[in-house]
């Protein structure tokens, strides 16, 4: 029997890259199939979900600036690669036989919805999966900005970060194996100690909102509705 959630209505970061599994590029099927397992078994125990999914994984919009296209334009050209993820996860929850939407902010209605906030909610409400994608629609602005933009206009409860570790920790424990992992972290210590769990919009926009941010490990079977439910492991940034 799941464990009732503790948090009813979440949003999910995913970065793209998560989606490569051990590849170095594009999208991994089986990757892809396995988180929207875990999705789905979180929806079960009772949890409102929506997703923002990065777009590393094809392209990345720095990147693209720095070897010369136009900022904006690369930005852009991320924000159609985050479009193309979301419609790759959609089908995989679909799969798995959980409904689900993707919403999308620059507006391409032969393949996904436009980002219209009610809509997104009542969508929610049904027992849908909403995959929120484009970013916030306007280049300089990352998906993990886009992801608390999101949670606070859907009213969240929290915001969870699907990352490669267990938790924030203060240095990179795959280079630094006596790095200190955190419990817990109020907005400003990330923000005074550089910690680079999200960019500096995205956690003064959640502090703003009094949403917290539970940072977990994307490749524990079960952890999401563990994380869901309060008990599973994860660093928890809040106001404290």
């Amino acid at each position: 029997m799941p464990t009732a959630p503790k948090y009813r209505r979440v949003l999910l970061k995913v970065s793209g890259e998560a989606l490569m599994g051990e590849g170095g590029f594009g999208i991994d099927v089986a990757t892809v199939d396995r988180i929207a397992g875990d999705v789905k078994e979180a929806a079960d125990a009772g949890s409102q979900i929506c997703m923002v999914i990065g777009g590393g994984n094809i392209f990345r919009g720095l990147a693209g600036a720095a070897k010369g296209i136009d900022r904006a334009t690369a930005d852009y050209m991320g924000m159609l690669a985050t479009v193309m993820n979301a419609l790759a996860m959609q089908a995989a929850l679909e799969r798995t036989g959980l409904p689900s939407r993707v919403q999308s902010a620059i507006p391409m209605s032969t393949v996904c919805e436009p980002y219209v906030r009610r809509r997104a909610i009542r969508h929610m409400e049904k027992g849908r999966v909403v995959i929120f994608a484009a970013g916030t629609g306007n280049p300089y602005f990352t998906t993990d900005t886009a992801a608390a933009l999101r949670a606070a206009e859907m009213t969240c409860d929290a915001m969870l970060k699907a990352t490669n570790v267990d938790g924030v920790y203060s240095a990179d424990p795959k280079k630094v194996p006596d790095a200190v992992r955190y419990e817990s972290l109020s907005y400003h210590e990330v923000l005074a100690r550089n910690l680079q769990v999200m960019d500096a919009s995205a956690i003064s926009l959640s502090r703003e909102n009094a949403i917290p941010i539970l940072v977990f490990s994307l490749h524990d079977k079960g952890a999401l509705t563990q994380v869901l439910a309060g008990k599973g492991r994860a660093t928890i940034i809040s106001e404290k």
